[in-house]
């Protein structure tokens, strides 16, 4: 009978086993995770769960009995070690098993600040799985002072969450503004008013000198002009690493992540990946994308093509955020954009649309779910929108599905 590994017990990971079972697979399925916890959602830990406001239990991606009914074998709390391909097996310290496919859904590892300017102090956090979140939660309380090191969308959340319990938070971010990697100096200009609006205090080309503490924790930190700020406690959101550790190991192909076909498939015919980890052509270009929405897609079509399918993954990306009372929502790459219109709401609603050489290629859209939900229609058609038609607030939107 047919044995598939998945190893990577995240959001790709119990996608994947559940599409297989879903499409039919009856062969042994065996799901391996680091964590001993059952596979859980990522995006409210660093907010609902982190605020006190959803439990444990309801961050599941689906109950323990699921698993057992669908005959899934769960190894949680256990570390792969290696994968011999030739002999398709995989190692889990003293115990080998065995694998007819593999699926590599590894996940991205938190960047981390290095012990020598004190990233290894107690104190000091990354926001990325559930033992990290519970670190820092008692840490998080009214007259606390915080140093939220990186202006992504990672820090701007911790921020976010910081300021709505009370804690005093200071945000650092070393490029000339935040969000500059990902987004338009509007969104950028939007979302640091929206900060500032909550009493966040947000350093722009500013960086972290040092960290310093007393007692092996964090106390003080020293920004790039020289300048000491007092901390109770830090969060690091400098951005994510693929988790490809193990696909080296093995010999597999990297290329910003675990290079992949457009089917998923790796330079081993045996194994396969999907998610975070792994880097897809798209569009003529190879990207990665980190969003929940990939990871479930990606890994859905990489089930379906285990059992040959033989089907493409076409990517439509989008993402989300929620800080405060705003939710963004994205639409699109806005990768070689030249051109921002602006379409202006009532109160915090507003979006802002992305042109490149005349053509729609994303929206970052702030509590305007119809202009997202047009703009998302329109990219996935490979459809433009009259920029007039955008910028005119009184302008109906869904005539543009129309054009």
């Amino acid at each position: 009978m047919s044995h598939i590994v998945v190893i990577g017990a995240g959001q790709a990971g119990s996608s994947l086993v559940a599409k297989l079972r879903k499409d039919g697979f009856d062969g042994d399925i065996t799901l391996i995770g680091a964590e001993d916890v059952l596979p859980y959602q990522r995006p409210p830990l660093s907010k609902a769960y982190l605020l006190g406001e959803m439990e444990l239990e309801r961050l599941f991606l689906r109950p323990a009995s699921f698993y057992a009914d669908n005959n899934i074998t769960l190894k949680l709390g256990q570390r792969v070690t290696g994968i011999d391909t030739a002999a398709k097996t995989v190692s889990l310290g003293d115990e080998v098993v065995g694998y007819d496919q593999l699926a590599l859904t590894t996940g991205s590892d938190p960047r981390r600040l290095p012990a020598a300017i004190g990233g290894d102090l107690e104190g000091v956090h990354v926001v990325r799985g559930l033992g990290d979140v519970d670190a820092m939660a008692p840490q998080v309380r009214e007259g606390a002072r915080a140093l939220i090191v990186g202006g992504g969308y990672i820090g701007l959340e911790a921020a976010a969450v910081c300021a709505k319990r009370g804690v005093k938070v200071t945000l650092v971010e070393m490029a000339d503004r935040i969000l500059q990697r990902v987004a338009a100096p509007e969104t950028s200009d939007y979302f640091r008013a929206l900060h500032s609006g909550h009493g966040v205090d947000i350093r722009e080309a500013t960086g972290l000198e040092r960290l310093e503490g007393e007692g092996g924790k964090v106390t003080r930190a020293v920004l790039s002009g020289g300048e000491v700020l007092e901390v109770d406690f830090v969060v690091v959101g400098v951005g994510i690493t693929p988790s490809t550790q193990l696909a080296e190991l093995a010999g597999l192909d990297l290329d910003n992540g675990i290079k992949v076909d457009g089917q998923g498939r790796t330079s081993d015919a045996s194994i396969w990946a999907a998610g975070d980890c792994a880097s897809f052509p798209y569009r003529g270009r190879r990207i990665r994308l980190e969003s929940v929405p990939n990871a479930i897609d990606q890994a859905e079509v990489v089930a379906q093509n285990m059992l040959g399918a033989a089907r493409d993954y076409v990517a439509q990306p989008w993402f989300w955020s929620d800080q405060y009372d705003v939710k963004l929502q994205i639409a699109g790459l806005n990768t070689g954009y030249d051109t921002v219109v602006t379409r202006q709401g009532e109160g915090l609603q507003r979006s802002f649309w992305y042109y490149a050489d005349g053509q729609l290629v994303a929206v970052d859209a702030m509590n305007d779910p119809r202009a997202y939900m047009v703009a998302k229609r329109l990219i996935d058609m490979g459809k433009t929108a009259d920029k007039g038609v955008v910028a005119d607030p009184a302008a109906d939107l869904k005539s543009l599905l129309k054009a």
